[in-house]
Parts: structure tokens; C-alpha cells; sequence
């Protein structure tokens, strides 16, 4: 899979692609990362990219030339990939998004600055407006690695085990179950002994039933898409939670 970044601030994404899945996943050739500098493709001497908005107001607004030149540049040379600008005012970015993301061989990932870019960028250029959440950040850099992360992740061969990505929390609507590991005693605080059982189904119904309960206290709002098979309404009736899960859930 193939990403390309645009960018007046390269430096600030060195480090992320340097680290830990992202840069294994490069190692590997799962994908290719590529930034591009907007200032290359200014057309001053003094590479400007940004100006004051037409009718006033306060900030800066990234010029059309520098970015339009950035986006010929790589569709010349890569063509059809699909083009993401990086704003507040997009679509909020969910586990859906990622996966949906996923499938597609080539983003280009547009980081926005100051007040935002020309109009007619976004209106002629841009395949895709996404918002990583509701608050504003300096610049779109940190939410384009926040986008690669999360789509690199779901990529087959990028994780050590082919289950995790599907287990994960929001993956199916629900937070994922506590964690523990050595020691099994620390400070007087032990694991749950089913962990330890090795009994595969008690453990199995363990995770589903503290999976649920930690949803419902933090975000039930998140069962509205759960899906439970039968045999796990029967476990959530057998654990006193069929009728919580209902309230928030479509279950059928």
C-alpha cells in the first residue's frame, strides 16, 4: 500500500515512520511511505505557500499553486490514488473508516495549516475531508500518522498475530477485555484464576462478559452496532446483562 503525505512541515513525520509496526511495515514492503514538501512547488523565489484570505479576517490561508502542483506531480507518476485532506471540518475518523480505508492501494494525505487551504482546492482536488476528532491541532501531520497507524495495522502480514486487528477494541462494538500477565500476584493484587484454568470456553466467556460490562460502563453507546451470536445472548442472559445490552444494542 502506498501513501503519499503533503506537507510544509516534513521533518515533524520523520520520527513516526522510524518507530516500532510503522517502520517494520516499511522494512517489510507491506507499504511505501512518501513525503512531499509543498514549498517545492511554489511558485516565488521565496516559496511561499500560504496568503492573506480574500475579504479579511484573521490568519493565513494555504495558496492552490504549491498544492495543485504537489498533487499533478504524484498522479503523474502514480495515478489514482485517492486524495484525503486532513480537517476539522471532515467526516470524524472511526475503526470503520480504517478498515474501509484499508482497502484501497494509494492515499495521498493532505496536511492543512493555519486557516486552512484555498477553496478550490478542497473543491476540485480533494476526493475525501476526514476529521480525527473534534478539536483543532496545528497542522494535519499528526492526524495523517494517526491514519496511517491505524490503517498500516489492518494490512495483512503488518501484525505478529493475524487475530489482532479483528479483536481489538471497536472492532465489533465493544471495549476489549482486561489484560494481565507475569506476575500473577503483584502488590497482593492476583489474576482472575479462570485465566489460569486452562479451561478454553470458561475463558472465552470471561472476555465476553468483562468485554461488556467495561462497554457499558464506559461507552455503551458503542453496543448500538455489537452483534452477538446465540450462543453469546445465552451467556449474557446466564450473566444478568441480556437486558442492559438490549437497551443500547440491536438485538434481535
Amino acid at each position: 500500500m502506498r501513501f503519499d503525505i503533503l506537507t510544509i512541515f516534513p521533518l515533524l513525520l520523520d520520527s513516526p515512520l522510524e518507530e516500532g509496526i510503522i517502520r517494520r511495515a516499511v522494512a517489510a514492503g507491506k507499504i511505501n511511505v512518501n513525503i512531499h514538501d509543498i514549498r517545492d512547488f511554489a511558485l516565488d523565489k521565496h516559496t511561499m505557500t500560504d496568503d492573506r484570505p480574500f475579504g479579511g479576517g484573521e490568519g493565513m490561508v494555504m495558496k492552490p499553486e504549491p498544492i495543485a502542483g504537489s498533487l499533478n506531480f504524484i498522479e503523474e507518476k502514480n495515478p489514482g490514488g485517492r486524495v484525503i485532506f486532513l480537517t476539522p471540518q471532515g467526516k470524524t475518523y472511526t475503526q470503520e473508516t480504517a478498515e474501509r480505508l484499508a482497502t484501497h492501494e494509494h492515499l495521498i494525505l493532505l496536511c492543512g495549516r493555519y486557516e486552512g487551504v484555498d477553496e478550490r482546492i478542497r473543491a476540485n482536488y480533494v476526493d475525501e475531508e476526514i476529521s480525527i476528532g473534534d478539536y483543532v491541532l496545528t497542522g494535519g501531520e499528526l492526524a495523517a500518522m494517526v491514519l496511517i497507524d491505524s490503517v498500516t495495522r489492518l494490512l495483512p502480514g503488518v501484525l505478529g498475530c493475524e487475530d489482532s486487528a479483528g479483536n481489538d477494541t471497536f472492532s465489533r462494538g465493544l471495549l476489549k477485555n482486561p489484560q494481565y500477565t507475569r506476575p500473577r500476584d503483584y502488590e497482593g493484587y492476583t489474576v482472575p484464576e479462570v485465566l489460569l484454568s486452562g479451561d478454553h470456553a470458561a475463558i472465552a466467556e470471561w472476555r465476553l462478559v468483562t468485554s461488556v460490562r467495561q462497554t457499558l460502563e464506559k461507552r455503551p453507546e458503542l453496543l448500538a452496532r455489537a452483534v452477538f451470536n446465540k450462543e453469546e445472548l445465552q451467556i449474557l442472559k446466564r450473566n444478568s446483562l441480556l437486558e442492559a445490552v438490549e437497551k443500547y444494542g440491536n438485538i434481535q
